[in-house]
C-alpha cells in the first residue's frame, strides 16, 4: 500500500479522499491555488503545494506543475479526484512516466471512452444498446442539420467530449437547430476544447440511471448496482438516489451485465460508472435502456452506492491501484436499504439557476440524520472560478420512504448564510409528488419548474423579526454597562425607529418600539406584532413572534440581512428608497449582470434597435452560458462592456435610452 499520495483535485472531493486516505494510514498532499491557500482540503491535508493563480490553467490543470508537486514531497501515487485533468489519458500517462502511480484507469481507457461518438461505436460493436443517432466524424453544419432530420425531432445536440451538461442541447424544431448547434459547439469548445458534437433522438420520458462498476489488475470486474440520477436542471443531476425506484431484479441483472460487459471491452481498471438513458414511456422494460457514456472516474454521487453496498469506494480505488485484487466478488455483494443524495450548490435557482459567489458567513447542517460532504467551512468565498459546489447531504434508510423523509428533514434543517443556495428549491423537490411517488424521469424539474423555484414572500410576522433584527438587537450587550439592563434605545420614554427592507417580494417600511429589555412592537401599517428576544446563540437566537417561539438563524452585514427559519431562506436587504440607481434600474433602463463572468459576445451596439426579450449579450461563468435580452423594447443608448471583458455582478452592460413620456 501507499504511505503517501497527492490528491489533484480541490474542494469536497479533495476533503472526501483525505478523510479515508487517513483512515487507511497514508500521509496526504494537497495542491492549491491562490484563490484556494486557506482552503479546507489543505488545512486537512498533511502537507500542501501551491500550484499557481487562481486561473484552473495555472494551477489545477497544469500537469507539470501537479507531478513536480508529487516528487518534491514524495508521494507515490496520485489521485485525480473528479473534473479538472480526471479523464485526461494525457495526465494519465504523464503520471506513469514520471514513475508514480495513477490512481484511475489505464490511459487507453480513457481514451476509448473520452469521446462519445467513438465509445458509442466500440459499445455497439461490444453488444451494448446505444440511442439511435449520428456519431460519425463528419461536422459539417449542413450535415448534421441534415442528420437530425433523418433522426427526427426532438433531437439532442451533445458535445463528442467531457460532460456535466456542457455542450449540449435539446432541439425540438428544424429552425432552430443552427443557433443551437453554435451555441453549443461554442460551449464545448470553452469547456473542454473540442466543439465537435454528435446527435442523438431525444427520448420523451427517460430516466437517467448508471451502474457503478470496478475493475482491478487481475481481470476481474464486478457492478456495484445502479443509481438512478434522473433529477436533472440544464443537464447536470441535482438528487440521486440508489438503487433505481422500480428496478426489477431482470433489469438490475441486464444492466448490471451490460455495464461489466462494456468495462471488459476496455480491458478496465478501478473506479466508473456505465451510465444508461431508459424509455420508460411504458415503465421499465429490460430491452429498452441504451449506453449514453462511460465516466473513467469517480462520481460526485458515489456516496449513496456506498451507502447501500457498505463499501469505502475510495478505499477500493486505493486497493486496486497498489495492485490488490478487488476485496469482493459479485456473488458477495449486496443491496442495503436506500440512499439519497442532494448537491447543494451555490446558485439562484429562481433566476435560471445561475451560479453565486460570496463569503459563507455561517454554514450549519444537521447533527446525525445525514452524512455530508462539504469542502468549505464558514468564512470561505465562493468564487466564479470553480465550480459552485457547496456540499453534498446523504442519507440512507431501510426504504426508500423513510430515507426520502430524511433527507427532506435534513435539508430543511440545514442553513447557509452568505450566499445564495438551491436548498429551499432542494427541500421542494425533494418532496415533490411524482419524485415521492417513485417516478422520476429527467423531464420532472423543467415540468414543475415554477413551482419548484417559486419565490415564496416572506410573511408578516418574518419580516416583523427581519426588522427588528436588522437594527443590530442581537449584537452582544455590554455586561460591564448597568444601564444595558434596560434594554435597548434607553430613554425614559418609548422610542421608535422607522425600519425600510426590501426582499424579493418587494417593500416594507416597519414603525418599530421598544417596549422593555428585548421586547419589541412593530407596527407594518395594518396591526402590531410584538416581538420578543426569548435567547441568544451563537448563530442567531430563539424568537417568540406574534405569540410563536422559533429558532432563527441570523446573518447581518451593513446593507442585508440573512434569515434561516421555517426551513427556509429570506434574504432582506435595507433599501434606500431614495437610491437613484435602484430607480433607474427597477425603469428598465439598464442591462445589469446577473452573475460574475466573462462577456463572450456582444449582439447589439449603440444607436441600435432593440425589442423586448431580443439577445444583446452572452456571458460565460463557470464555462456555462447565459443569454441576456433586452428588458424592454428601445433604442440602445451605451453599450459599457466589451467582448472578452472580465465583469463583476451587478455591473452594468448596456444602458437603453429613457423612454418618453
Amino acid at each position: 500500500m501507499f504511505h503517501k499520495i497527492l490528491i489533484a483535485n480541490r474542494g469536497e472531493i479533495a476533503c472526501r479522499i483525505i478523510r479515508t486516505a487517513k483512515r487507511m494510514g497514508i500521509s496526504t498532499v494537497a495542491v492549491y491555488s491562490d484563490t484556494d491557500v486557506a482552503a479546507l482540503h489543505v488545512e486537512l491535508a498533511d502537507e500542501a503545494v501551491r500550484l499557481g493563480s487562481a486561473s484552473a490553467r495555472e494551477s489545477y490543470l497544469s500537469i507539470e506543475r501537479i507531478i513536480a508537486a508529487a516528487h518534491r514531497t514524495g508521494a507515490e501515487a496520485i489521485h485525480p479526484g473528479y473534473g479538472f485533468l480526471s479523464e485526461n489519458a494525457d495526465f494519465a500517462e504523464a503520471v506513469e512516466a514520471a514513475g508514480l502511480v495513477f490512481i484511475g484507469p489505464q490511459p487507453s481507457s480513457i481514451r476509448a471512452m473520452g469521446l462519445k461518438d467513438a465509445a458509442k461505436a466500440l459499445m455497439d460493436q461490444s453488444g451494448v444498446p446505444v440511442v439511435p443517432g449520428y456519431h460519425g466524424e463528419e461536422q459539417d453544419n449542413g450535415f448534421l442539420a441534415d442528420q437530425a432530420v433523418l433522426i427526427g425531432y426532438p433531437v439532442l445536440i451533445k458535445a463528442r467530449a467531457g460532460g456535466g451538461g456542457k455542450g449540449m442541447r435539446r432541439v425540438d424544431h428544424e429552425d432552430d437547430f443552427p443557433q443551437a448547434l453554435e451555441a453549443a459547439r461554442r460551449e464545448a469548445m470553452a469547456a473542454f476544447g473540442d466543439d465537435a458534437v454528435l446527435i442523438e433522438r431525444c427520448l420523451i420520458r427517460p430516466r437517467h440511471i448508471e451502474v457503478q462498476i470496478f475493475g482491478d489488475r487481475h481481470g476481474n470486474v464486478v457492478h456495484l448496482f445502479e443509481r438512478d440520477c434522473s433529477l436533472q436542471r440544464r443537464h447536470q443531476k441535482v438528487i440521486e438516489e440508489a438503487p433505481a425506484p422500480g428496478m426489477t431484479p431482470e433489469m438490475r441483472r441486464v444492466m448490471g451485465d451490460a455495464a461489466v460487459r462494456a468495462a471488459r471491452a476496455i480491458g478496465y481498471r478501478g473506479a466508473g460508472t456505465v451510465e444508461f438513458i431508459a424509455d420508460v414511456s411504458n415503465g421499465l422494460w429490460p430491452d429498452r435502456f441504451y449506453f449514453m457514456e462511460m465516466n473513467t472516474r469517480l462520481q460526485v454521487e458515489h456516496p449513496v452506492t456506498e451507502a447501500i453496498s457498505g463499501v469505502d469506494l475510495v478505499e477500493w480505488q486505493l486497493r486496486v491501484a497498489a495492485g490488490e485484487p478487488l476485496p469482493k466478488k459479485q456473488s458477495e455483494l449486496e443491496i442495503y436499504g436506500w440512499a439519497f443524495e442532494a448537491r447543494i450548490y451555490a446558485e439562484d435557482a429562481s433566476t435560471g439557476f445561475l451560479p453565486a459567489t460570496g463569503t459563507i458567513r455561517q454554514l450549519s447542517f444537521p447533527d446525525v440524520t445525514a452524512r455530508v460532504d462539504a469542502g468549505v467551512r464558514s468564512g470561505d468565498v465562493i468564487s466564479a472560478h470553480y465550480d459552485p459546489l457547496i456540499a453534498k447531504m446523504i442519507v440512507h434508510g431501510p426504504n426508500r420512504t423513510v430515507a426520502l423523509a430524511r433527507l427532506t428533514r435534513a435539508l430543511q434543517a440545514s442553513h447557509i448564510v452568505g450566499v445564495t443556495t438551491n436548498l429551499d428549491f432542494l427541500a421542494r423537490l425533494s418532496a415533490e409528488a411524482e419524485f415521492v411517488a417513485g417516478h422520476p424521469d429527467t423531464g420532472l424539474i423543467e415540468r414543475n419548474l415554477q413551482a419548484l423555484t417559486a419565490v415564496e414572500p416572506p410573511t408578516d410576522t418574518t419580516i416583523a423579526l427581519a426588522a427588528v433584527l436588522s437594527l443590530g438587537t442581537l449584537a452582544p450587550l455590554q455586561g460591564g454597562n448597568p444601564w444595558d439592563a434596560l434594554g435597548h434605545w434607553q430613554l425614559w420614554s418609548e422610542m421608535q425607529r422607522i425600519v425600510t427592507l426590501s426582499h424579493k417580494g418587494g417593500h416594507a417600511s416597519l414603525r418599530i418600539a421598544a417596549r422593555g429589555f428585548d421586547f419589541f412592537a412593530v407596527h407594518d401599517g395594518r396591526r402590531v406584532i410584538p416581538v420578543k428576544i426569548v435567547s441568544r446563540a451563537a448563530e442567531g437566537c430563539r424568537a417568540e413572534v406574534d405569540g410563536r417561539q422559533i429558532e432563527v438563524m441570523a446573518s447581518l452585514s451593513a446593507h442585508q440581512l440573512v434569515l434561516g427559519m421555517d426551513s427556509k431562506s429570506h434574504v432582506f436587504h435595507l433599501a434606500n428608497p431614495l437610491d437613484a440607481e435602484t430607480g433607474k434600474a427597477a425603469a428598465g433602463n439598464t442591462l445589469i449582470a446577473p452573475m460574475p463572468g466573462f462577456v463572450k459576445i456582444v449582439h447589439t451596439r449603440q444607436g441600435s434597435e432593440v425589442a423586448k426579450d431580443e439577445p444583446l449579450l452572452v456571458m460565460e461563468a463557470m464555462k456555462m452560458e447565459l443569454t441576456l435580452v433586452a428588458p424592454r423594447g428601445g433604442t440602445i443608448e451605451a453599450v459599457q462592456v466589451s467582448e472578452g471583458q472580465q465583469v463583476d455582478e451587478g455591473a452594468v452592460l448596456l444602458t437603453l435610452q429613457e423612454e418618453e413620456k
